[in-house]
């Protein structure tokens, strides 16, 4: 009988690793929390770094092109937002794959049938027992289902960091938390009348908040009360570090203009290094947040209408607390794939690749972790890579390697 695949996301690395199964004719079920492409429909309005040619693949190309002939790529070249990317590849692969995916389907946990986490460490007994699955639907009705393999594609961005120094909540923070924006907001387009003629606090020093603060800043030209005040840890005047010969010009672009942004003085931006929360307290509708920092040492209390904390997200680790799983104590990632990117020197990730199949085994027998998930905290994630980690991982669960992995591949209805 064929090993049944789970797989959990139906985001990039999701989709593709669905492609591969059913073109390996391997039966499997796409499991996806919220709808596809969800963490792309929520950042949609944002336009990506990378081209359209870095984020799909000749399978998931062939696979639309055999399925609807008349569908129209973007050129290689092209920087599409999120939604856009999302319209001209990842929703037709989903309805491709549609008789296998369930969507608003929420995987709790997985565990092992007739196993606890603390036994049978060696594997040798987990490895005959298929993974049971808590799965609950968006009526809150909770099901088990078992599958041979997982492959958990979940990524990162459901689950926020916090803005509280130490990577912990700030006092307050939790409380205050339902009304503080940890994602990117669509600032200039629905989001508009939140954010016009207000003062925002924005907290982050990475390219998130460098794309909040452009868009707030740019509001503030047609809305001259709206104000801006920007912290980060970082010790220095500019936020961002620029990749010297940046081939990723849009990037490069947004580091100057962020930059600049927090060095000049007329763009209704203020700019605080090395400033950390310490509270924050919601003071209720529309009287807005009272927020206690120290930068540079003094305390210092000030007030917002809203706030914007860009700092970053980290996996859901839940997930799989049942499960043998060696994790990274710096980037909680997979300990193997953690080693090799620890050792990698260079910060732009156009130079990362797959660092191999063996880096994606976990202790768990036929438990894989992919996409940005794998990463960890590490940021430097690039879709390309959770591309090539599916056609390892597809190496480790038929066997095959190279010509003959890809030999096994058939595009049908």
């Amino acid at each position: 009988m064929a090993k049944k695949l789970a797989i959990l996301g139906a985001g990039p690395i999701g989709l593709e690793a669905a492609l591969y199964a059913r073109a390996l004719q391997m039966p499997f079920t796409i499991f996806e929390r919220g709808r596809v492409g969800e963490y792309w429909q929520r950042w949609g309005h944002v336009r990506l770094f990378s081209p359209f040619g870095m984020n799909v693949t000749s399978l998931g190309r062939s696979a639309i092109a055999k399925h609807n002939p008349e569908h129209e790529f973007p050129g290689d070249d092209a920087l599409l937002s999120g939604r856009e990317h999302l319209a001209a590849y990842l929703q037709p692969l989903a309805d491709i794959l549609e008789d296998n995916l369930q969507t608003d389907t929420h995987v709790m946990l997985v565990g092992r049938r007739g196993f606890l986490k603390n036994e049978d460490p060696e594997g040798a007994g987990r490895s005959k027992q298929p993974f049971r699955l808590l799965l609950r639907d968006k009526k809150s009705a909770d099901r088990i289902e078992e599958a041979d393999i997982v492959l958990d594609c979940t990524g990162t961005y459901g689950q926020h960091c916090w803005a509280g120094e130490g990577g912990i909540p700030s006092v307050g923070e939790v409380t205050s938390e339902p009304h503080i924006a940890y994602g990117l907001e669509d600032i200039l387009g629905e989001r508009r009348p939140q954010y016009a003629n207000k003062s925002i606090l924005v907290v982050g020093g990475g390219y998130s908040a460098a794309t909040t603060v452009s868009s707030l800043a740019k509001l503030a030209e047609d809305n001259q009360s709206t104000w801006v005040t920007w912290l980060a840890r970082c010790p220095g005047s500019q936020p961002l570090k620029r990749i010297p010969n940046d081939s990723l010009k849009e990037r490069d672009r947004l580091a100057v203009r962020a930059n600049n942004l927090a060095t000049r003085t007329d763009a209704n931006v203020e700019f605080h290094a090395q400033t950390v929360v310490e509270g924050i307290e919601f003071q209720g509708q529309d009287r807005g947040f009272r927020v206690t920092m120290r930068s540079a040492g003094k305390a210092k209390t000030l007030e917002f209408d809203r706030i914007i904390a860009n700092v970053g997200y980290t996996p859901d680790r839940m997930i799989y607390r049942e499960l043998h799983i060696h994790e990274c104590y710096a980037s909680a990632g997979p300990m193997k794939l953690a080693a090799a990117l620890l050792g990698e020197k260079s910060q732009d990730c156009l130079r990362q690749a797959s660092y191999g199949a063996d880096t994606l085994r976990t202790p768990e027998p036929n438990f894989y972790i992919l996409g940005a998930k794998s990463y960890g905290r590490n940021s430097n994630f690039l879709v390309r890579v959770g591309f090539e980690q599916v056609r390892d991982v597809f190496t480790l669960i038929t066997g095959k390697a190279g010509l003959d992995l890809y030999k096994g591949l058939r595009i049908t209805r």
